[in-house]
């Protein structure tokens, strides 16, 4: 259901703005952020103000049982470039998030930040400034992460995956802090059966660049990315790109197999003394090695068959509550 406030739609219709003169869609995903978002809310708007380009925002929050919604609402309220709120039923993950904000998104481009305050407001006239150079996507990179081994780790390997799956060359897929071409984005339908995924778009782009920005310490409460939550996101965009992925899949089996072929042919024409000192233990330890490979590759086709299934039964990857958005005339 649309929440559309009397007043607030009065005030909307006296205004004289065209939604095809706005250059920049800002869509932000929240989550537990009553702490957070009113300072993010004021350093984003400032930073917008003093670049002086045509703007709207759109909040999402992603199912946050605080005061997130309620601080939105009042926002909402006092800031007329706040083009809509989104409330979604449940925690549904930051990309589900993010597509209920690009569904409303009137923009020529799509801005996506964290309203954490772990990445800076006002590093975005930086990727504004390589945006207007013609870049179809122009990616931040975090320098002097301000993230603990654990998330760091698995976010470089994912990365190197992403980089080889993609043919992309970017440094940080993970990083939210992106500017995207509207119609690139659009051109995919995302909606609660398709939800945004980067490496969707990152595939199909053109031209590409990164922008280092900066990074600090989370600080209030703890970050909703949890391993299991890294681990789907990062199954996730490795699913999108599957031929790509099983492309490289079949050419390492193809190398491991022909590898281990040759090895036991060497072994029974040449090295007969090898042959002698195989062992139970190493029998067994290239059995298991061998299905752990097995047990990997069908693990990755069992994810891209689960998606299948929920695409083809159209279950939605989030269901919104409540709306609030301002007349579109």
């Amino acid at each position: 259901m649309n929440y559309l406030p009397q007043e607030e739609k009065h005030e909307e219709m006296s205004k004289d703005v065209n939604h095809s003169d706005i250059e920049f869609s800002i869509v932000i995903s929240c989550y537990y952020e009553e702490k957070s978002i009113r300072e993010f809310h004021r350093r984003l708007k400032e930073t917008l103000e003093k670049i002086g380009r045509s703007y709207e925002i759109i909040f999402v929050n992603d199912g946050s049982t605080d005061k997130t919604w309620e601080i939105l609402k009042e926002i909402y309220k006092e800031d007329e470039r706040v083009f809509s709120i989104i409330n979604l039923y449940r925690n549904s993950g930051q990309q589900a998030g993010v597509t209920a904000g690009i569904m409303e998104a009137r923009g020529k481009a799509i801005v996506l930040i964290d309203s954490d305050l772990q990445l800076a407001p006002e590093d975005l006239p930086k990727l504004i400034e390589k945006y207007d150079e013609g870049f179809d996507i122009v990616s931040g990179y975090r320098i002097q992460r301000q993230d603990s081994p654990l998330r760091k780790i698995p976010s470089k390997i994912a990365n190197w995956i992403m980089r080889k799956s993609s043919g992309m060359s970017l440094t940080d897929f993970g990083c939210t802090y992106k500017i995207y071409r509207a119609d690139l984005i659009h051109a995919f339908e995302y909606g609660p059966f398709n939800i945004f995924r980067t490496a969707d778009v990152v595939s199909r782009a053109g031209k590409c660049v990164e922008v280092p920005v900066q990074h600090f310490p989370r600080p209030y409460g703890k970050s909703g990315y949890t391993f299991w939550r890294l681990w789907q996101y990062n199954m996730d965009n490795l699913v999108r790109l599957s031929p790509r992925l099983f492309q490289w899949l079949a050419i390492f089996c193809l190398i491991f197999g022909f590898l281990f072929f040759l090895r036991i042919f060497s072994a029974l024409f040449w090295d007969y003394h090898i042959m002698n000192e195989i062992t139970p233990g190493l029998i067994l330890n290239v059995i298991i090695f061998s299905l752990l490979i097995i047990i990997g590759i069908l693990s990755i086709i069992g994810e891209f068959a689960m998606r299948s299934f929920l695409a083809l039964y159209r279950i939605p990857a989030f269901i919104v509550r409540e709306k609030w958005i301002r007349n579109k005339e």
